[in-house]
């Protein structure tokens, strides 16, 4: 008994999710590159080259300049992160098993933060932080990061106990749990795959999230990395080799996310993908 012919469109979904990957790989494969080059071999003719002596040395210089502000990120993004994806949590299920008069409008006004421009509230956000003391350190950078999540947090985690059965949740009041008993010994428990989308998309956003980061923190030693990440150019010449390795190492922790993390987004979405 042979193996079944694989047929032409089998061959050809294969070859465009192939040269997809590829694509993707690209500015990988250009920093990972540029940043074991010397100085002198670090050029635009040369970009596409593979390095014929390779060296470590950018990736080093990159990190004695990066790793104070690397911590800051971790410093920031871990903390903002799991405290959005809490409230979040929180939001969902009232939204979803707690029918209550306004809940629908206030949902609404709720998502209606997602599409709220960074650039338009700079000023206000600016002088309230300043208001609680809060400005120029990583905490108001987290309180912001953590109000700016609550609108897409609350709406993944609503569609995922959308679809945790009523007769589940009757059950536990006739034991004689109530609302948040319930969630803590019910509905958290199954709570992982909405957690996983949510963890990794908040932990992408802040650690990539550049405007918030340059506004808020005006001491370079409390700034994130994506701010000193733009400091490494210097004000004469840009060392390219050392921009890409910089570029590489703050782009790991994001890349390990996925990688960890990325075989259960999609089942996530899935999960919560209900109507209503």
């Amino acid at each position: 008994m042979g193996r079944k012919d694989i047929s032409p469109t089998r061959i050809l979904l294969y070859a465009v999710l192939v040269l997809a990957a590829l694509v993707y790989l690209v500015p990988i494969y250009i920093l990972v590159n540029t940043g074991l080059k010397s100085f002198e071999a670090a050029t635009l003719r040369q970009l596409w080259v593979p390095s014929m002596q390779p060296t470590i040395e950018p990736f080093v210089r990159a990190w004695r300049q990066l790793a104070p502000n690397f911590m800051n990120s971790v410093y920031l993004t871990i903390p903002a992160t799991i405290i959005s994806c809490m409230i979040g949590s929180i939001n969902g299920y009232v939204f979803s098993k707690w029918r209550f008069k306004g809940a629908d409008v206030l949902f609404v006004l709720i998502l209606f933060g997602m599409f709220i421009p960074y650039q338009s509230i700079l000023i206000p956000l600016v002088q309230f932080l300043r208001a609680i003391g809060l400005y120029g350190n990583l905490g108001g950078l987290i309180l912001t990061h953590v109000v700016y999540g609550i609108p897409i947090t609350t709406l993944i985690f609503r569609n995922y106990y959308m679809e945790v059965p009523d007769s589940l949740m009757e059950a536990s009041y006739i034991d004689g749990l109530g609302m948040f008993q319930a969630y803590m010994k019910i509905v958290f428990p199954i709570s992982a795959p909405a957690f996983v989308v949510v963890i990794i998309w908040q932990f992408t956003n802040i650690w990539n999230e550049f405007l918030f980061a340059i506004i808020l923190t005006h001491r370079p030693s409390l700034q994130p990395i994506t701010v000193a990440l733009r400091n490494l150019a210097g004000s004469q010449i840009v060392e390219w080799n050392v921009q890409m390795a910089g570029a590489f190492l703050a782009a790991l922790p994001t890349l390990a996310v996925f990688i960890l993390l990325g075989k259960y987004f999609v089942r996530g979405l899935m999960a919560g993908s209900v109507k209503g």
